[in-house]
């Protein structure tokens, strides 16, 4: 009886991921209000009433999409944290950041344009976890160039986050191309000389 109950409820958590993965996918490519549940159900080849089965509403689907995005890119950014040098582990951040934001496109322009209260809230949480990953790099960077006390590395790393979703948000309206290897070189060139021209 216990096996069977589990494998009931790993089908359902596999039904429900493949549900945010086909989600995901649809919101990537058309943003928050350019897809419906109708869109999702189709896609998966399902009844709306099997969706709203694992999901009350396309705000908790989103909701959903988002956690994994916003997870892929704190894992991206503590990857980036695992480089040796500052400088090198600032130019990861900045690209990492770039690249997955340019894959997923429409959602982050859906997170920083949604009016939508619950989905706002949640993007406000997450990014204080990315926030987080960004401060203490910047707080080190500071020390190690003798500026601690002198520039507010809170600030700075608002400035960092807020630049780069400019960048990726002109990129989603524009469709011009970014290229996120020379972004983060200039950046980091800002803060190291130039050092990261010398080396990849």
């Amino acid at each position: 009886m216990g096996t069977k109950s589990n494998k009931s409820k790993k089908d359902r958590k596999d039904t429900k991921q493949h549900i945010i993965d086909t989600a995901r996918a649809l919101f990537s490519e058309s943003s928050y209000l350019g897809v419906s549940m109708s869109d999702i159900a189709k896609k998966l080849n399902i009844t709306k009433a099997a969706l709203y089965y694992h999901f009350s509403s396309k705000e908790e689907m989103y909701n959903a999409v988002l956690d994994e995005v916003l997870n892929d890119i704190n894992g991206a950014l503590m990857q980036a944290l695992k480089e040796r040098t500052l400088d090198r582990q600032l130019y990861k951040v900045i690209k990492n950041y770039l690249n997955l934001g340019l894959k997923e496109k429409n959602i982050v322009k859906a997170t920083l344009l949604s009016g939508e209260p619950t989905v706002r809230d949640h993007v406000i949480q997450n990014r204080k976890q990315i926030d987080g990953i960004i401060q203490p790099l910047l707080k080190d960077i500071l020390a190690e160039k003798g500026l601690s006390g002198q520039v507010d590395y809170r600030l700075l790393a608002t400035l960092l986050i807020c630049m780069m979703d400019g960048i990726l948000l002109e990129y989603s309206f524009s469709g011009h191309k970014i290229d996120s290897d020379k972004i983060a070189k200039q950046w980091v060139a800002f803060w190291f000389q130039g050092s990261m021209a010398a080396r990849k």
